[in-house]
């Protein structure tokens, strides 16, 4: 059994847009939010950092935390590819520093195709992940919140 993983992720929103990283796989396209694993002896918002710079090629200033979702992966639709996968996912509110442009950074995930910002009014209407997450963003709610095991 794998021990349970952290994950340090991004949630940046400006002029009512959202900052996703866009992926493919076997199912077509589907949005992410920026960000990945914890390395050992690295807090949280370094991390988040960290795989910004990595995945959108931005450096990023982490704020307050909105969000903490955990995916137990025997519980999702993706169970037959992560189903010993136990993640808590920590969602901090960023925002982009130094003026840098979002894009595809040095050290994207394999399925990573892009980066592109998404109207907050838009969220029901693309495959993005967590569904939950992205929910609250549209409803404009921002105060922190316990997810759980969700989509």
């Amino acid at each position: 059994m794998k021990p349970i993983r952290n994950s340090a992720r991004a949630v940046i929103v400006e002029q009512e847009r959202v900052l996703l990283t866009k992926n493919q796989d076997h199912m077509g396209v589907y949005y992410l939010f920026p960000g990945g694993g914890q390395e050992k002896g690295e807090d949280l918002r370094a991390a988040v950092i960290r795989e910004c710079l990595e995945e959108i090629g931005c450096r990023v200033e982490a704020g307050d935390l909105i969000a903490v979702r955990e995916y137990i992966g025997r519980n999702h639709e993706f169970a037959k590819w992560d189903s010993d996968l136990h993640q808590v996912e920590f969602y901090f509110g960023c925002g982009i520093v130094g003026g840098d442009q979002p894009a595809n950074g040095a050290i994207p995930d394999d399925t990573q195709i892009g980066v592109e910002w998404i109207d907050l009014d838009q969220l029901g209407d693309i495959r993005v992940y967590p569904r939950s997450l992205a929910d609250q963003l549209k409803n404009r709610r921002t105060e922190p919140r316990y997810l759980g095991d969700t989509n």
